[in-house]
């Protein structure tokens, strides 16, 4: 089966108060769909339904402290309880301890090793590289992890060819921010399309959005509640592109029935040709705007899919710590 994970840096679940939380402001029509008319809020949380599920993981993960971002996000590409064989939580970048631990032991190189597809999808630009390149930048866990499986990240010639995806998902950050005034730009439905495209190429693709940390550090409650909106726009195209996969795959195996060539094992098969979808975080941050600090919420952990495949992958499914297994689970066919 293939596995698409985003990644929504600094998104907890809150308490439903719009007066400090974006996520009981914000207009997600899309994602109330799925959910039955919730939003994602603490009290959404657990929910299956036909399309999606969603539960409360723990990012604490029993250390004292509040979480941080790269001990958080090793954990999710490792499935190792970091923080408690270090004793501590750390971020942002991480120091080398934790770097340790994303040198071989990730999805990512697991994937390399296994002669799986694998990317990260977003595109960065070329002043990312230069500063990487004179020592003035530091890797984040998730692009450590990537070029440790000795995997390339992506571009901005990947952007322009369809291959990599603007971390803001739409492309615009790069024409007002970046100086590209010849960037490919989309509106969010349709970076949602592209997203669920690129991930059939792969048994296992990450897309990382760390503009929801910023915006909660920043406590940038406007902010905060558009990009949200944005989100949602996005989350409504994926599910239409999903939609359009899975009627690919049932036509598929429709005609493979009609000619009596079903095999014994086709079930298994059958879940290495459709996709999981999840959405998680490393921390709480933006679910709450009365601090600047992370948060010792638990933060979401939002599953697009079919039934069965949404229960196995949510089996046992408590903390970070358990993420990354159960991707594995998903990758290898169960």
């Amino acid at each position: 089966m293939k596995v698409l994970f985003i990644f929504l840096d600094g998104i907890g679940l809150g308490e439903n108060n719009p007066e400090t939380n974006p996520f009981a402001r914000a207009k997600m029509p899309n994602l109330n769909a799925l959910l039955d008319g919730r939003s994602l809020l603490k009290e959404s949380a657990p929910f299956d339904g036909e399309h999606a599920s969603l539960r409360a993981i723990d990012a604490g993960v029993g250390v004292d402290g509040l979480p941080q971002s790269a001990t958080g996000q090793a954990m999710l590409l490792t499935g190792k309880n970091i923080s408690a064989e270090l004793g501590y939580h750390y971020g942002p970048k991480p120091n080398p301890e934790v770097a340790a631990y994303l040198d071989g032991e990730t999805l990512f190189s697991k994937c390399v090793a296994s002669g799986k597809r694998s990317a990260l999808l977003n595109a960065y630009p070329p002043r990312y590289f230069d500063g990487i390149d004179s020592g003035k930048r530091l890797y984040s866990s998730i692009p450590l992890a990537v070029t440790n499986a000795g995997l390339e990240l992506f571009t901005y010639e990947d952007l322009v060819a369809g291959r990599g995806l603007s971390a803001d998902f739409t492309g615009e950050g790069w024409r007002t921010m970046l100086g590209f005034p010849d960037a490919p730009v989309m509106n969010p439905h349709e970076a949602g399309k592209k997203l669920i495209s690129l991930a059939m190429e792969y048994d296992f693709s990450f897309f990382e959005y760390w503009a929801s940390d910023y915006a909660g550090h920043k406590q940038q409650m406007e902010t905060a509640v558009g990009l949200m909106e944005s989100f949602d726009g996005v989350l409504g195209g994926m599910m239409e592109e999903m939609k359009v996969e899975r009627l690919k795959v049932e036509g598929q195996r429709s005609k493979v029935e009609e000619r009596g060539k079903k095999k014994e094992g086709g079930e298994s098969r059958k879940w290495k040709e459709e996709l999981l979808v999840l959405v998680t975080s490393d921390h709480g941050n933006m679910e709450d705007l009365s601090t600047r600090k992370h948060t010792d919420a638990d933060v979401p952990l939002l599953v697009l899919g079919e039934k069965s495949a949404r229960k196995e992958f949510l089996r046992g499914m408590t903390d970070l710590t358990h993420v990354a297994s159960a991707i594995w689970r998903m990758v290898e066919g169960f």
